[in-house]
């Protein structure tokens, strides 16, 4: 052994292993480190390529491996309808997830990307996910579809949604309406509790506005659109809202103040403007108020191109954009495909000292609180488990409940003591008509499997009122489905009573805008034709009150079902008298679109029914 000993060999041997223990102990990868120490202890490591790298949120279809590895890409997201395959199953949606993982831990120092998506009424994207009504039906289940939105997100792989919308819808001819929970900010303020339901129960001793997440069966949240999206003059999407101070704080801010306090992790940024100025590169709202006055913690991402639509038209100018959003106190940016682009644009005036490099220091300690606060760290990787949660049973039966409580009664019979509802089981023979009848994909409406929504009942899997009527009532009833009879059909049909079930069609964002606010055609003509020759109820799918007082007067029964997803099964519950009706209207109901915008407490109040409003029924038992 020459000089050494063996005792020396030994205590050299340990300092080696004692040195290199010490050398690949890092702080921001030890869970017991408080999550200020591993934020500045990365932070502390990363180059301005790293740090930019993690403001940029892509899109799936760009994400490739060496994009995520060469740009060192923080967030992957899917678009309105962006899937892996068409009827992906939940095990190839995290296939595809963490392959774009794997590449990011690859990076040198291995920060995980988080995976975004709309679930914006369950996993909306996702074939055999349960489709929840959307927020315009939502009421008491609020907390509890949280929690399985989380877990069927979770079931592929995803760790963020893209939820919940508060926006205080003022005006129906927005085509987002469907996306708002209520023209009161007091309503939107309850339905809140979604968060907690889906990044789990903030714990007692909380800093306000600091993000929480609860573990690997829950979500990221989003509070979006931050601010005064629903409040756009004529309802005009992506419009300008025109309100004092005041008006802006007291309807639209209130809700973002409980997503805060709940401790929401993410807030997004409206593509709209206030009084002339775009919300994307508002610095007084975004920074001074958000950030510094409400002290929220999370991190601030913009909309989709959201840096883009600052000017007009969009990408005209874009290194001015990005100095506009990311100088307002936009944190990610949804650019999101070009991405070279944006980072080349970013690097430039960091290095110019146009974007100073504290503000892009704030957007990734956000950006990396939320990654720690969630525990992508320590749990980067997507796995199997909770495959099984997509579409199950009991989901199914929570949106079915869901959809029992969001119709509204609204006719029920000429008088009082002659109702029509509940409907008898036990009729010999009934007509069900009407486009939306027998059409899934109408009754899901927009932010369905694609952006847009679909026609059909093959997009996934579901139950379509006509098919809930025919599971509902007695073997021996004959159910005659007729989608636009003639009138002679119908008095020659020796019918008990009829059902006819007409709306919208499937919009999203500036493709629902309208002004006229009519349901789709032949509808009014499948009402009169109906409705004039046999006992009938009107059920209206649609994703916000719409033009009904000319049909008003034919109709005996009216029914407000807004768009109730894939569980039709529940307005046959409520139509025949298993459960009663309990829901009231969370918004005003226009008697002619000359009236909007008209708002519970406005001077010019007249409506076909107001703020509140909402007949009820007992349940009946086996009728």
């Amino acid at each position: 052994m020459g000089r050494f000993s063996i005792p020396k060999l030994g205590f050299i041997l340990l300092c080696c292993l004692a040195a290199v223990t010490e050398a690949t102990y890092v702080k921001y990868k030890d869970p017991k480190q408080p999550f200020g120490v591993r934020i500045k202890d990365l932070m502390s490591r990363m180059t301005l390529a790293e740090k930019i790298g993690q403001m940029t949120q892509i899109e799936r279809t760009v994400a490739t491996p060496d994009v995520m590895k060469n740009y060192f890409i923080g967030s992957v997201l899917s678009g309105g309808g962006s899937v892996p395959a068409p009827k992906a199953t939940p095990e190839a949606w995290i296939e595809m997830v963490n392959t774009m993982q794997k590449a990011a831990l690859s990076t040198r120092l291995g920060i995980p990307m988080i995976y975004g998506i709309d679930a914006v009424h369950g996993h909306n994207n996702v074939y055999k996910a349960t489709i929840f009504p959307h927020n315009v039906g939502l009421g008491v289940t609020r907390q509890k579809i949280g929690a399985v939105t989380a877990l069927e997100v979770r079931a592929t792989g995803i760790p963020y949604a893209f939820a919940p919308c508060i926006a205080v819808c003022r005006d129906p001819r927005w085509g987002r309406c469907y996306e708002s929970y209520s023209e009161d900010h007091k309503i939107v303020q309850l339905m809140t509790e979604i968060i907690p339901g889906l990044q789990g129960e903030l714990p007692a001793n909380s800093k306000k506005g600091v993000p929480f997440v609860s573990g690997k069966d829950k979500v990221a949240a989003c509070a979006k659109h931050y601010l005064g999206d629903g409040g756009t003059t004529k309802g005009i999407n992506e419009n300008n809202t025109v309100i004092s101070m005041n008006g802006l704080l007291s309807i639209h801010m209130p809700a973002y103040l409980n997503s805060i306090r709940k401790g929401v992790a993410t807030v997004m940024v409206s593509y709209s403007s206030w009084n002339g100025v775009k919300m994307h590169a508002n610095r007084d709202l975004v920074t001074g108020f958000l950030k510094n006055k409400l002290k929220f913690r999370g991190f601030v991402i913009s909309d989709w191109q959201g840096l883009d639509r600052i000017t007009s038209p969009p990408h005209a100018n874009y290194s001015y954009s990005v100095e506009a959003g990311v100088g307002s106190g936009i944190d990610m940016i949804m650019v999101p495909y070009s991405f070279t682009e944006f980072i080349d644009d970013l690097t430039y005036q960091v290095k110019h000292n146009i974007i100073p490099m504290s503000r892009i220091d704030d957007a990734v300690k956000r950006i990396l609180r939320v990654k720690f606060v969630m525990g992508l760290f320590e749990n980067p990787m997507a796995d199997n488990s909770l495959a099984n949660q997509l579409g199950s049973q009991e989901h199914r039966e929570l949106a079915r409940e869901a959809v029992r409580k969001s119709l509204v009664l609204l006719k029920n019979g000429e008088a009082a003591d002659k109702p029509l509802l509940p409907l008898s089981k036990k009729a010999t023979k009934i007509l069900v008509a009407g486009t939306h009848a027998d059409n899934l994909g109408y009754q899901c409406g927009g932010w369905t499997i694609t952006w847009q929504g679909l026609s059909g009942n093959d997009l996934t899997t579901g139950t379509t009122i006509l098919q809930a009527i025919k599971n509902t009532v007695d073997p021996s009833t004959q159910v005659v489905y007729s989608q636009n009879p003639d009138a002679e059909f119908v008095k020659s049909g020796k019918f008990a009573h009829a059902i006819v079930v007409v709306g919208e069609p499937p919009y999203a964002e500036t493709n629902g805008d309208s002004l006229n606010l009519t349901i789709s055609k032949p509808g009014p003509d499948t009402i009169y034709n109906v409705c004039g020759a046999v006992k009938c109820v009107v059920v209206v799918i649609s994703g916000r009150p719409v033009v009904m007082q000319p049909y008003l007067s034919s109709i005996d029964a009216l029914v407000a079902a807004w768009l109730p997803g894939t569980e039709g099964q529940g307005v046959a519950d409520v139509l025949f008298g298993d459960y009663g009706f309990t829901g009231k209207l969370a918004r005003t109901w226009f008697k002619t679109v000359y009236q909007l915008p008209m708002n519970v407490g406005d001077p010019h109040y007249d409506p076909l029914f107001p703020f509140g409003f909402g007949l009820t029924t007992k349940p009946t038992g086996k009728n």
